[in-house]
């Protein structure tokens, strides 16, 4: 079974220093690193990619919304995790981050089994979709139907590519989805490039977005 590497970045050195023991712990985590600024962290990762990355949205010199943006034009195969404290607080800043590419997004209060659960799901199905998430989404979703922000861009899809999608977003791998439907990998597969181009986005993240707006998922 693969094992991964984390790096983290918090500000705040006692938070830090008990994550770090804490994904220690995890049996599929094999090397942690830890930064206390997000600047710090680049400098980790220019050295060494994790294959996933927990940053602090916020922290002096480099905050987490430019800390990621540096990450995903420079790294784009690292998997990127957000920390944040509060939904209300920084509801904007995960759209926004949602559209760069970032991967999963937890409260600093979420449980050490929802933590690990997120790292394995950001490598593996490129994206952890939870309550923070779809709250963010159906959000968003009744802002544009009120007129406050744009619409949503329009796609036709099919039946199945609906079907396909909606399981995406339910975090089943390319292989589950095979499997529930009696489809082949390598008709999933192409499935799931054909619906990214009909909805132009180019990842999972930009896939369950579109998915919410579309009122596909709810």
């Amino acid at each position: 079974m693969k094992k991964y590497k984390v790096y983290i970045a918090d500000d705040h050195t006692l938070f830090r220093k008990a994550m770090v023991n804490l994904l220690r712990s995890f049996d599929r985590v094999v090397e942690v690193k830890d930064a206390e600024n997000g600047k710090e962290l680049l400098t980790l990762i220019k050295y060494e990619e994790p294959d996933v990355a927990i940053v602090d949205l916020q922290m002096p010199i480099m905050d987490g919304a430019e800390t990621c943006e540096q990450i995903i034009r420079r790294n784009p195969n690292v998997k990127i995790i957000i920390l944040t404290m509060t939904m209300h607080d920084s509801a904007k800043y995960i759209l926004h981050m949602m559209e760069l590419g970032v991967h999963a997004f937890l409260l600093k209060n979420t449980e050490p089994d929802e933590l690990e659960k997120a790292i394995y799901a950001v490598v593996e199905k490129d994206f952890y979709h939870n309550d923070l998430v779809a709250a963010v989404l159906r959000k968003n979703v009744t802002e544009k139907r009120s007129g406050q922000r744009p619409m949503f861009r329009q796609a036709e899809l099919t039946e199945r590519e609906k079907e396909i999608l909606a399981l995406i977003c339910r975090e089943l791998t390319i292989r589950e989805i095979g499997q529930r439907l009696s489809l082949s990998e390598n008709t999933v597969r192409n499935h799931r490039v054909n619906i990214m181009e009909k909805v132009g986005v180019n990842n999972t993240v930009g896939l369950v977005k579109f998915a919410y707006e579309a009122g596909i998922v709810n």
